[in-house]
């Protein structure tokens, strides 16, 4: 079959499906991006798009998202044409994220062909993410400007034969009319990779971004993954918390993996950045706190394995990659008591829940862990176990692979 993924970051969502399908013979995978960020995948075949032009100027600012999805999907649509035209390609199916507009005009071009939608999220004025803490509330401008946002996310849900999301959590925040049919099923998670390591020391090399980091002789690590610093990932309550801790735990180390930026949600005021908002509000011994940055894979491998308690903490929005890949390494795992987190921990079985509102709450827990082996060490089994049930990659992949081809006419 000629199989073609579409997604503007090369591979994301799609890595081990797209290398899945390479590998069975006789398939032709094409990958249409607008950048390979240096990855190559064995038996797939890149295909570079350019958007063809900028966002318009003066446009309504409630506009802006759903006129840059339409850029993504009329250039998707003119390479489509291209690959049709020119190289005489046609797929027998397209497996598309939908989230930056990539699939809407892909039927203008191919009306016959049936596409299988990767669908992150849909956004809500209650219920979700927005407003969240008591005291926060959006304003008629606020509603109106989300609604009209979802246009073109209603647009690629008419427009996909085949809908799919990650978990059932975000499956919820889509209308009814849509929610019934899509497909919950993960992009699944490398558990050999992803595996416990006990006794792992904590050491990482001196790069461009940090200096040399040895906690090979630290008792208690504390560790924290998130892409950026910023109050979706509470990273504000993480660190309120961690003050507390340092001060009643003279052995505690915390190790922060990510980069100072917010990557959802509002900026805070006057320029600055989440990280250095609470460097101000918060003291802290900075000698026992690393920020180390963004990690290679092996790298984090090592950080995770060598973790005593992990804390992942999220509003009520996608649930990370890093929560399900800490809970494959075993880890002992203070989560939010969200619903994306709830979907996967349950508190005392697998991990233990804090009340995302309150720092007091999660050191109370973090503590609790550290200071009993035996359940940090059940709970992290526990984690990992619940992993290979319901996540563990292989699975995950059949699971997508019977989904394309039933796509297929």
């Amino acid at each position: 079959m000629n199989i073609l993924f579409i997604h503007p970051n090369f591979p994301a969502q799609f890595w081990h499906l797209s290398q899945a399908l390479a590998q069975m013979g006789g398939n032709k995978v094409y990958f249409l991006t607008t950048k390979t960020n240096g990855n190559k995948i064995g038996g797939v075949t890149t295909v570079l798009y350019k958007r063809n032009r900028e966002v318009t100027k003066d446009i309504h600012p409630w506009l802006k998202p759903v006129d840059e999805a339409i850029i993504d999907g009329a250039s998707v649509a003119n390479a489509l044409e291209q690959l049709r035209d020119k190289y005489h390609y046609t797929p027998d199916v397209i497996v598309a994220h939908t989230g930056w507009g990539s699939t809407l005009f892909c039927k203008d071009v191919f009306p016959d062909v049936p596409i299988v939608g990767y669908f992150e999220w849909y956004y809500n004025s209650v219920g979700g993410d927005v407003a969240y803490f008591p005291g926060e509330s959006l304003p008629l401008n606020g509603k109106m400007r989300i609604r009209t946002r979802d246009s073109f996310h209603l647009m690629n849900l008419a427009a996909c034969d085949v809908r799919f999301t990650p978990t059932e959590w975000q499956r919820s925040q889509f209308p009814k009319m849509y929610r019934d049919d899509m497909v919950v099923v993960h992009e699944g998670i490398d558990t050999e990779f992803c595996r416990p390591n006990p006794g792992r020391k904590l050491v990482l090399g001196k790069t461009e971004e940090r200096e040399a980091l040895d906690l090979s002789k630290c008792p208690e690590i504390l560790t924290y993954v998130s892409r950026g610093f910023e109050p979706y990932r509470g990273y504000p309550q993480f660190m309120t918390a961690v003050s507390m801790l340092l001060k009643r735990r003279p052995k505690l180390h915390v190790v922060i993996v990510g980069t100072d930026t917010t990557c959802y949600g509002v900026k805070p005021d006057g320029g600055k950045t989440w990280k250095q908002v609470m460097d101000e509000k918060v003291q802290y011994d900075k000698s026992r706190v690393h920020f180390v940055g963004h990690l290679n894979r092996m790298d984090y491998q090592t950080v995770l394995q060598a973790s005593t308690v992990h804390v992942y903490y999220t509003r009520p929005f996608i649930l990370s990659w890093s929560c399900l890949e800490a809970m494959s390494f075993g880890c002992a795992i203070v989560g939010s008591k969200t619903p994306p987190v709830e979907e996967v921990v349950e508190d005392g079985k697998n991990g233990l829940l804090a009340n995302f509102r309150s720092p007091q709450h999660l050191a109370l827990r973090v503590e609790e862990l550290l200071d009993d082996p035996e359940l940090r060490a059940r709970l992290g089994k526990e984690a990992r176990q619940t992993i290979l049930d319901r996540y563990d990659m292989r699975d995950c992949v059949k699971k997508q692979i019977d989904m394309i081809f039933h796509a297929i006419p």
